[in-house]
């Protein structure tokens, strides 16, 4: 089928998309390809507002010998929601609700924005044996022929907020595709549904700051967010909506941790650290 005509979201309020993207009009236009799950590429109008999304029904997810069936798309609101709570806004509005195709997850579309040729990016490939200035190494990595080159990352404030982010939801998929550079300077992260597990399953190209402490800024956060976590908080009584007590738990026990060691995350060395294919 031809490709969709792509419907530019609009500047939305928090609560404006939320209602937009819960009860708007829902309409598929395409679907996302390559992705393991079924992620369809919609518009949803409601008032006269009209923004573009990506919905992904619950019938569409792929089972996971490691997650129950049926969860993902819980799991990516849990995300938005820890996201909000942080007030960092590093994922898109997220809402669940019914679609075409049944119950499911429906996120606000973001498009990045334009990559200028002689623009560094987020993440890069480099020969040299340690990071150049503004970089950050996460490991050494074959690229064929018994060459190897460096992976890293760009030293920068709002991938090192998803550091700590993926750290507290453990997130076992962030990947480089799961990057969104946005027109207006922000970066969101995308595609949470591997998350909230009670067992480390933290897998992320987001590596280059394991051991160093965390900002002022991350404490803070930490700290405001630990209180959220608190028992009979509305942000606990909406997480028993999309995960399990033992998965809020296990969320209180990583904030807490980090709170405790002031230091960014390291690998464990008993789950692979990297997520495959990286990008």
């Amino acid at each position: 089928m031809p490709a969709p005509e792509r419907i530019p979201s609009r500047s939305l309020s928090g609560s404006g998309a939320l209602a937009l993207l819960g009860e708007g009009r829902l309409t598929v236009l395409g679907r996302v390809r390559g992705a393991s799950n079924a992620v369809l590429y919609c518009s949803v109008a409601l008032d006269g507002e009209e923004a573009t999304c990506v919905y992904k029904p619950v019938a569409g997810e792929q089972p996971l010998w490691d997650f129950p069936d049926g969860t993902l798309a819980q799991r990516e609101v849990a995300a938005y929601e820890i996201s909000e709570a942080t007030g960092w806004g590093l994922v898109p509005p997220t809402v669940l609700r019914e679609g075409p195709y049944g119950q499911g997850m429906c996120q606000l579309w973001i498009e990045p924005a334009p990559q200028e040729d002689d623009a560094p990016g987020l993440l890069a490939l480099v020969e040299d044996e340690e990071p150049g200035p503004g970089w950050k190494a996460v490991v050494r990595a074959e690229v064929g022929e018994g060459r190897t080159a460096l992976l890293v990352h760009a030293d920068d404030d709002r991938l090192r907020r998803l550091a700590v982010f993926d750290a507290v939801i453990n997130n076992g998929d962030r990947k480089g595709g799961h990057l969104l550079p946005a027109p207006d300077g922000r970066l969101y992260g995308i595609d949470h549904g591997v998350s909230f597990h009670t067992e480390d399953k933290l897998r992320t190209l987001l590596w280059g700051w394991a051991g160093e402490p965390l900002t002022a800024e991350a404490t803070e956060v930490l700290d405001r967010l630990a209180g959220r976590l608190e028992p009979g908080e509305p942000l606990v009584t909406r997480l028993a909506e999309l995960v399990t007590p033992a998965e809020t738990e296990a969320l209180r026990a990583r904030v807490a941790a980090l709170r405790a060691s002031g230091l960014h995350r390291v690998p464990s060395g008993e789950w692979p650290s990297i997520p495959w294919p990286p990008l």
